[in-house]
Parts: C-alpha cells; structure tokens; sequence
C-alpha cells in the first residue's frame, strides 16, 4: 500500500515549474518527505479556500502561502481581522521548539525571513487609510453596509442614477444624504418622478441608515483620495512580491463593512486590470479572511455580483482565496470555482456540526487512501486535506499534509516595530 500511496502521490504533485510548497503527505501515520505536496504558480490564479475549526492552523497555512509568493514575486493582499499576520514583515523564530520540532519532522531547512509588507486600515489608526468613493462603491455594495432590503436597494439605485444623470458627485455620506433631502423635498419631487418615484417613508430608512452608520464613525471610510487598488501590485527592486495586510482588529464589530470594503476593492481590480489569460505565476493572490462574512444576509444580486467577479477575475490574472471555518459557509456556486482547497480539522460537537462535516466530506474528490470524514476530525493542529490543481487543470489526489511552518515570525510585531513600519510607509503620504 506504501507504494501504492506514494506513486499516486507522486504522479499528483510532481511539478516541473516553480510551486509553492505546502508540506509531506501523511498516510497511516507515515510521514513521506520524499513526496512534497505543492501547487504550481500557474494555477494560483484558479481561487482556493483555507478552511477549518478556530485554532487548527488556518493563519499560519494563511502566512504560509503568502510569504512564499512573496518570494515568487507574487503580490499579496490578506485581511486581518485578529492582528496576528502583522508578523510576516519579520524573520521567523528558529529558536522556537515548535517550529524546530515541525521543520525537523518534514526534512525542511528552516531559514527565516521577513516580507515586504505594507498596512493599510479602514479607520487610519493602524495603517494608512483605505477610502473609497460613495459613487465608486455603487449601491449594491452600499444597500449591503446600510443593511437595506432588495426595495430600499433599488430605490438608492435611482439616487445614483440621479447623480450619474446630472454629472453630481457622491463622495461621502454627507453627499448621499444632501440628494436623498433634495429629491424629497417640494422642489425635488418632481425630477424624482421622472425616476420613478420614491416615498417619504422610503428616504427617511435610507436617512436613518446613513445616520446610524456615520454614528458608528463609518463616514471616515468614504471620501477622497480614493485607494487605487493597482497599488496592490507592487513589488520591491528585488522582485518580492509586497504583501499588502489590511489591518481590521479595530473595526471587528462591523463586519458587513469591512467584507464589502474588500468586495469592492476585488471589483475595481476587475473593472482596471486587462484581460491578460492563464500566466506563469499571478499578477495578485487575495486572501479573504472570516469570508463567511461577506455571504451573510447577501441580497441575490449581491450574491450574483460576487460569482460573476470570482468567476470572471480569474482572466485579469487575481487568485482569490476565501479563509473561513466550513466550506458549507461559502455558496455552492462560489466553492465550485475554487481549485485550490487545504482543509483543516473540523469538530463534531453538535448536530449541526456533523451535517457540516458530511457535507465538507463529499466535496473532496474520491480517495481509496482515506476515510475522509475520520480524517477531517483526527488532523492535528497544522495538518489538513489537501487538494489543487495540476498544470492540466485536473484535482490532485486528496493528501493528508502535515504543513511547513512559515518563515516570517507566527506572532504579531509588538508595538514598536509596528508604528516603525506604518510610518516609513509610502502610503502614510499618499493617503494619510
């Protein structure tokens, strides 16, 4: 069976371009070094997902992946909402046990190192500040932040139209909501009508809503200069990959903020970049952390919008990789484009749990190595189902991996080190 395992194994991941290298694969508690699991550069831009229960390793699997596209040249984009990847701009410890003991175990030698990264965050106080314009957001995102129904939605629709119509612009809240008081009123009615229409009641949920989230100090998100999300592409003179981590750990408690946020910076990706087809390596890897998040209470033709620029961003060159606890927390329509799956451990404590784990179990593809569903609750911390895409474009055999550690420090900068690299930061002068 040794043979057997290793020669399927063999024939899924031998590569003869450049990869990135996730770890061994393991069967019946062997550990095979001889045969690396690994996913060609070619097909990162195919999307992936990072999925498993709190505390089986998703991050570091998340820092992992990063810092060695990194090192490829790749830019990255990783949303942090813990603060824990603020760790990838320094050299990993190789004095810690663990990752000693890990390194050892795989045969790997372990050499430290820092990437290139820059913070960026939503508020201004731990990075440089992310903006975008109200109009550039447009109103399916907005009606998403404002927790609007589909009707409400589609009434802010027409207030865009308006202002498109009219050459006015919508940079920020003050300025939706002085249009959404003029079309209101006596004087605006009437232009309204040409609209369509719209009831009082109507404008005074979408007033509200915008008095609610500027008292939540959200008005701070929207405005000028606009984050220009090519500057998410860049690389150093030295041919690294920038890793760009935006920093959320202050602003936790508004999710459908921040997820949108990201939404619309992956939709002006796909609205600037060219078509460019299948690349040696991509132009952008974007790691989307608690992506369930972003499908929570979603209207359907936000969920469209969503599956449309997966789907299509695919030929702008952008690998996007969706980091959550289940595959069951993504849609059924999304999780089929996703090529690229390391799957942690999952726990089975409740009922709901076990439909979650049978569910999870039948997306992978069929093994005779393993009984997936006992795999998916005996991995260990660092460990997971792993399954990419050849070159050809066909899955890998499942592989239970035991994965590197990564090179860059598994914990957070202190504070000092932080503040130092948020102030030498390019961005500070560009967008405060």
């Amino acid at each position: 069976m040794d043979q057997t395992f290793r020669d399927a194994m063999i024939a899924g991941y031998a590569l003869n371009e450049p990869a990135v290298v996730l770890g061994s694969s393991m069967h019946e508690g062997e550990l095979f070094n001889d045969v690396r699991v690994q996913v060609g550069l070619s097909m990162l831009a195919r999307h992936g997902l990072i999925a498993g229960a709190t505390g089986t390793g998703k991050t570091k699997t998340l820092q992992l992946l990063a810092g060695q596209l990194s090192k490829a040249g790749v830019p990255v984009f990783i949303s942090d909402i813990k603060g824990d990847v603020t760790g990838i701009a320094a050299p990993g410890d190789a004095a810690n046990p663990k990752v000693v003991e890990r390194a050892t175990s795989l045969g790997w030698p372990f050499v430290p190192a820092g990437h290139p990264a820059e913070f960026v965050s939503l508020s201004g106080a731990l990075g440089a500040q992310v903006r975008a314009s109200i109009h550039s957001f447009g109103p399916l995102l907005l009606g998403k932040v404002l927790d609007l129904n589909e009707t409400q939605t589609s009434i802010l629709a027409l207030v865009f139209k308006y202002c498109d119509d009219n050459d006015l612009p919508l940079l920020d809240l003050k300025d939706l909501a002085t249009t959404l008081r003029f079309l209101s009123s006596d004087e605006g009615k009437p232009i309204l009508e040409e609209y369509g229409g719209m009831s009082t009641a109507s404008v005074g949920v979408l007033l509200r809503s915008i008095v609610v989230l500027e008292q939540a100090g959200a008005d701070v998100f929207f405005g000028e200069p606009e984050f220009e999300v090519e500057d998410l592409l860049r690389t150093t003179p030295e041919g690294e990959g920038v890793v760009t981590v935006l920093e959320l750990s202050d602003v936790v408690d508004q999710p459908s903020l921040f997820s949108t946020f990201m939404l619309w910076m992956l939709a002006q990706l796909y609205e600037q970049l060219p078509e460019v087809g299948d690349l040696p390596q991509p132009k952008l890897c974007f790691f989307f952390d608690e992506a369930h998040l972003l499908f929570d209470d979603a209207s359907e033709a936000l969920m469209d919008q969503i599956e449309r620029t997966v789907r299509l961003i695919r030929s702008k060159g952008v690998g996007v990789y969706f980091v959550t606890q289940a595959p069951t927390d993504v849609p059924a329509s999304v999780l089929a484009q996703l090529g690229n799956r390391v799957q942690h451990a999952l726990r089975a404590f409740t009922p709901d749990d076990a439909d979650a784990l049978r569910k999870t179990a039948r997306t992978f593809p069929m093994t005779e190595f393993y009984d997936v569903e006992s795999s998916l609750t005996s991995l260990g911390i660092g460990e997971a189902l792993v399954t990419v895409l050849s070159p050809r474009g066909i899955p890998t055999p499942l592989a239970a991996t035991r994965l590197l550690p990564p090179d860059s420090l598994m914990a957070p900068l202190d504070d000092v080190q932080f503040r130092a690299q948020v102030a030498a930061s390019p961005f500070q002068a560009k967008y405060g």
